[in-house]
């Protein structure tokens, strides 16, 4: 089985899907001429042409003469619609071509009627009218048709059609080409087939595999007629591949131009059955009795599409390619007949699933599959186990696959209880009537906030609105709604929800036959969307009465940072949640997709993890970052030889990386492949030492031009993905140290020197930033080898940070201590101090910690922190403008909502109510689901006797689950001092 596919070779898989064409795309289809029909028969005189797509006759030219050299001009032309829900949509214009039939006609023979009979076919492939083709001539070859003995063929003939095909707009666009993928997959044969298979007419032998297709569709693939050969010679190589429509009058048309099975080494091939042991029994069953389709299926994956599988295969990397012998029912013309129970048990009389591991095509450069996999009995555990599908397609899914006619009715399994692809396709229709009722809800509330914008709000001490003014104002809202273009966006946001419905709770995909089915249709669509609207809408109202909060307005960088206080405080269901948000802002923004990645390597699971870094690859094949996440994480699940293609791939892409040689070398001795590792590391300090020298020489040309030069790099590699990576804590620069030296006037004390650099310790600082702990602990295991002077600070840090992770606080402690033995004047190593006694509760040394740090010049590289655990224990000691301070440096360095709602606490115990309040709004300005911002606004608009605000705010903090108790307290207690008696507060 062979399955070419690019999956990784977009870069862009944008949201683009198959175009919706609001009115079907007429292909005109024009037959020009025939060239050397007396090759086809020499005594040919009168014929006409048959054009047929899709298993329907388009129309038959007039009958032309054919002149003395061959030549007939027919000049006809005929056309079919190609629409998404029609019969011929881009799924059928991509696997099937047009057919082409020459007849003969034969004058009449006295009282005998003229005599038609087929003289040759031909196949044109319609494929370039979705590769930005309008306009396609061909010359395609006629295929002479078998007649009978009497009538001798040429057998080399070389006839022809010459044949136009044109659409007058493009059925796909550059970019929605582009964006996505061509999927071809061929099936050969099945070998080794059970002694009872027999070539009974009664029998069809059949494959099948689902794949996403466009408009979240999946699309089965059917392998119809398999031919069951005896024993005998191997088929041929190289063969051609057979188009995927079943038996034509001239078998030749059945070849694919320009496409053949070619074959290769077993050792070579991506399946099963490769090792040296199974050449024998391959060759034995190659040339006994098999199976054989030798057929080529085709599909084009939009964006989306592609996306979905990208996410199946690195969710379960096996898809299931089901097999089945299936017995064709015998009946009267042109019905199946009736079967009783015993021959509808014999409906299927041989079911098998082949897992195809599919995992091969997300690696970077990979384009195809190719290989022999083993046939299994299908079992429902077994396959849920491997391929997470709860369904059989030939069993449970036979109304998608048109089997009527094959004469194959349904099964006892399908007809007697419902199945789990019943109860799939019900949660899938519960699901999208929930989104459904979401869309309204949004825009709901968004046609609510236009008619605030117009009108103000209506407070219930203005009484009741009366009838004209009431709609007065509906006409001026539709007005503005219309003539702004508002109303149109509204609609779209319904649109696709509503599609939704159609296809998954009314099962519609294709055209109406009557105007009538169309009308009866809407109207009952129309009654079931407005009664669900007025569900949603009562959802809506009947809650609690406040206005939904207007979305916070932050950036992808605000997100980041959100993301990671959480993760400080341990909230890390919050933490996820700013993650997958600053993911929505931008689907393709890899660095999104990596520090997600990273979030989940340390706090959820690694499974997850290779997902977001997966994501990341397949949005950059070449993003060399993506790939050494990939390996580490393969290496924590323990697919070592993914790993070692992922590493080696980022060698060979980026044979310049030290950090890829390093990382790769660590590998391979994790592996005990200890020559390979050695020789990883021996190229990685080659590479250093030539940038060391690099280095050393623009500083010596600096020097000698006068300048000032920087110092020689102890930053980290720049990745190539157009950014370097910002120095981590562990190795910040050693200004600092220096200046503090000079501030504390010891000359005599020489200046500290920068620590060695390191292939090891450049590794680390890679390591540290996406949470690789263990490859940490080995790189960190080498350092302290390599060293002649003895661990450095740096190399301190780093492993204190290990322990800080794992919580083992007593020896991350010993680290620090060593740290600060080495270097005291270093802040890194007084907020790595202050942050472990901060997570002991010690606050009295956290806060000596902290505040050494603020003191020095030259700041610490993770300042946000120290700023936030420093002010919350000003906070806590009641030193209130110390802390307001405080507050305010994190406010000015990267401010959050916890930096603003730490000025707004400070400036309310201060009794600075005015800029209490301005703080809090810019905390909910950047989060407005803080439950104690609200709080601390409740207390302000108490004091400030603003009842109505003060019940608004309490309504959003109740709602958000506020879980400071004490502050619950004081605001219930402000209000009764305030004398507000309204129960709700």
């Amino acid at each position: 089985m062979e399955v070419p596919a690019g999956l990784t070779g977009r870069k862009e898989p944008a949201a683009a899907a198959l175009p919706s064409m609001s009115q079907p795309i007429p292909v005109q289809i024009t037959v020009v001429n025939a060239q050397d029909l007396k090759t086809l028969k020499s005594n040919v005189l009168v014929t006409l042409v048959r054009v047929e797509y899709n298993g329907a006759v388009l129309g038959d030219s007039s009958k032309t003469d054919v002149l003395p050299d061959g030549t007939a001009e027919y000049d006809f032309s005929t056309s079919f619609e190609c629409s998404p829900d029609g019969p011929n949509c881009l799924d059928v214009l991509v696997q099937k071509p047009l057919l082409l039939t020459v007849l003969e006609v034969r004058p009449k023979e006295k009282k005998k009627p003229e005599k038609i009979t087929p003289l040759g076919q031909a196949v044109v492939d319609l494929l370039p009218l979705l590769q930005g083709v309008r306009s396609l001539k061909v010359f395609a070859p006629l295929y002479a048709v078998p007649a009978s003995p009497s009538v001798s063929l040429h057998p080399e003939a070389t006839a022809g059609l010459e044949v136009t095909v044109s659409t007058k707009e493009l059925l796909l666009s550059a970019t929605q080409f582009s964006s996505g993928n061509l999927l071809s997959i061929t099936l050969e044969a099945a070998y080794s087939v059970p002694e009872a298979f027999t070539p009974d007419a009664q029998q069809n032998y059949m494959a099948c595999l689902q794949i996403p297709a466009a408009g979240e569709k999946e699309l089965p693939l059917l392998f119809k007629n398999g031919i069951l050969k005896a024993d005998g010679e191997k088929e041929p190589l190289p063969r051609p591949k057979n188009w995927p429509f079943g038996p034509i009058l001239a078998p030749a048309a059945l070849n694919i131009p320009d496409s053949f099975i070619v074959g290769g080494p077993y050792e070579d091939e991506d399946g099963e059955l490769t090792k040296s042991e199974d050449k024998e029994f391959r060759l034995q069953a190659e040339s006994t009795k098999r199976i054989v389709w030798d057929t080529e299926m085709r599909c084009f994956l939009d964006a989306a599409a592609v996306a979905v599988l990208q996410t199946r295969i690195a969710e379960c990397r096996y898809w299931p390619v089901e097999l089945c012998r299936m017995s064709v029912a015998s009946g009267g013309k042109g019905k199946a007949s009736k079967l009783d129970k015993r021959d509808e048990d014999k409906q299927i009389a041989f079911h098998g699933v082949a897992y195809v591991n599919m995992m091969h095509l997300l690696c970077p450069g990979v384009k195809q599959i190719r290989g022999a996999f083993r046939v299994f009995n299908y079992q429902d555990s077994e396959v849920f186990e491997k391929t997470k599908i709860q369904y059989s397609i030939f069993r449970d899914r036979r109304s998608q696959l048109s089997l009527a006619k094959e004469g194959v009715g349904t099964s006892p399994a399908t007809k007697t209880a419902p199945s789990m692809a019943h109860k799939e396709e019900k949660d899938s229709s519960a699901m999208v009537v929930e989104d459904y009722h979401k869309r309204v809800t949004s825009v709901a509330v968004a046609i609510l906030r236009e008619y605030h914008e117009l009108f103000g709000k209506q407070l219930p001490d203005q009484g009741v609105m009366d009838h004209e003014t009431m709609e007065e104002q509906k006409r001026q809202l539709n007005y503005e709604l219309n003539t702004s273009g508002k109303y149109f966006a509204f609609k779209e946001q319904l649109k696709y929800s509503v599609v939704k419905i159609v296809r998954e709770k009314y099962l519609k995909t294709t055209a109406f036959e009557t105007k009538e089915q169309l009308q009866a249709f809407l109207s009952e669509l129309y009654v079931y969307l407005v009664d669900h609207m007025h569900i949603a809408l009562n959802k809506l109202l009947s809650g609690e009465d406040v206005s939904p909060a207007p979305p916070p307005n932050t950036t992808r960088k605000q997100l980041l940072l959100f993301a990671r206080e959480a993760e400080a405080n341990k909230d890390l269901k919050l933490a996820s949640l700013f993650y997958t948000q600053r993911i929505a802002r931008d689907q393709r923004d890899i660095q999104s997709w990596l520090d997600y990645g990273a979030f989940c390597l340390l706090y959820e699971d690694a499974t997850k993890a290779l997902e977001c870094f997966q994501q990341a690859l397949c949005l950059d094949p070449q993003h060399i970052q993506s790939l050494l996440l990939c390996g580490i994480v393969a290496v924590k699940l323990q697919r070592y030889e993914e790993a070692e293609i992922f590493f080696e791939d980022a060698c060979c892409l980026e044979p310049s990386s030290i950090i890829a040689w390093t990382l790769s070398g660590l590998f391979y001795e994790m592996q005990n492949s200890y020559i390979q590792a050695e020789r990883n590391f021996r190229e990685a300090k080659k590479l250093l030492r030539a940038q060391l020298e690099e280095e050393r020489r623009i500083l010596a040309a600096a020097e000698g031009e006068g300048k000032k030069p920087s110092s020689p790099s102890t930053d980290p590699e720049k990745i190539p993905d157009g950014s370097a990576d910002k120095p981590p804590e562990v190795m910040k620069d050693v200004t600092s140290k220096e200046e503090a030296t000079a501030v504390q006037e010891a000359p005599e004390a020489p200046a500290p020197q920068p620590p060695p650099c390191t292939i090891f310790m450049k590794t680390v600082e890679f390591l540290m930033k996406v949470n690789a702990v263990r490859f940490v602990h080995k790189a960190l295991a080498h350092e302290l080898l390599s060293l002649q002077g003895g661990p450095t600070c740096a190399y301190y840090l780093a492993l204190a940070w290990t322990y800080m992770l794992q919580e083992d606080f007593p020896r991350c402690e010993k680290c620090l201590c060593e740290a600060v033995g080495i270097d005291p004047l270093n802040p890194n190593v007084w907020a790595q101090k202050g942050h472990l006694c901060y997570l002991q509760k010690d606050f009295d040394n956290a806060k000596e910690c902290y505040e050494r740090v603020i003191s020095f010049v030259e700041d610490a590289v993770d300042m946000h922190f120290v700023y936030l655990r420093l002010g919350s224990i000003y906070l806590e000691e009641k030193e209130y403008g110390r802390a307001k301070h405080i507050y305010l440096l994190a406010c000015d360095n990267s401010a959050s909502c916890l930096t603003w709602l730490g000025v707004g606490i400070a400036c309310y115990r201060l009794e600075e109510m005015l800029e209490a309040e301005d703080a809090l709004s810019e905390a909910n300005a950047l989060n407005n689901t803080n439950a104690e911002v609200w709080g601390y606004l409740a207390l302000i608009c108490l004091q400030g006797g603003r009842q109505l605000e003060a019940e608004q705010c309490y309504k959003y903090t109740v709602k958000l689950g506020l879980q400071n108790d004490a502050l619950l307290r004081e605001i219930r207690a402000a209000q009764h001092r305030f004398g507000f008696g309204d129960p709700s507060l």
